[in-house]
């Protein structure tokens, strides 16, 4: 039986193959939840989902796209507040 710290499913598991080739149970942290558009609420393409650690050795090119309101806004809400700001 797993240690009372890893019983609940808040840590994963995942089996891992150690060097000397026996599978070891390890309990990692979860994913976050994909990042949101703030416009319609579906989910952001091109973001990355890391935790905290992971995101900071990341380059910003790799976090959200090379675009306006990249990692804010869906492609398609972008595209309507452009057009929208251009119009005025």
């Amino acid at each position: 039986m797993p240690a009372g710290r890893y019983r609940s499913r808040t840590l994963r598991r995942v089996y891992k193959r150690t060097p000397g080739n026996k599978v070891k149970l390890v309990y990692k942290k979860r994913k976050p939840s994909k990042a949101q558009c703030a416009g319609c609420g579906s989910d952001l393409k091109g973001t990355f989902r890391g935790r905290v650690p992971v995101m900071m050795n990341l380059p910003k090119t790799k976090k959200r796209p090379e675009r306006p309101y990249g990692g804010v806004l869906c492609s398609r809400c972008a595209r309507r507040k452009i057009i929208l700001a251009s119009r005025q």
